[in-house]
């Protein structure tokens, strides 16, 4: 076993912390949600990389469009305070 090999269970862990900080009611732990998810997408993506497991780099890819898209909707919520 090599260490990309270990690299999952960091990307495990970091999905399960983002989607936690994404579901509380305060702004400051959605967005840092937001940003740990991206985290989270480039760790699976390397791991599938290696595994050459391309459906799950296809929906990482996909994921992290969405989160981006939520990072610009909380920021425009921010701005038109």
């Amino acid at each position: 076993m090599n260490l990309i090999d270990l690299l999952q269970w960091p990307a495990f862990v970091a999905s399960l912390g983002a989607a936690w900080l994404v579901a509380s009611n305060a702004k400051a732990r959605r967005n840092i949600g937001f940003w740990v998810f991206l985290v989270s997408n480039v760790l699976w993506t390397i791991w599938g990389l290696h595994e050459s497991a391309y459906a799950l780099i296809a929906l990482q890819v996909c994921l992290a469009v969405l989160n981006v898209r939520g990072l610009r909707k909380t920021d425009d919520a921010k701005n038109a305070k």
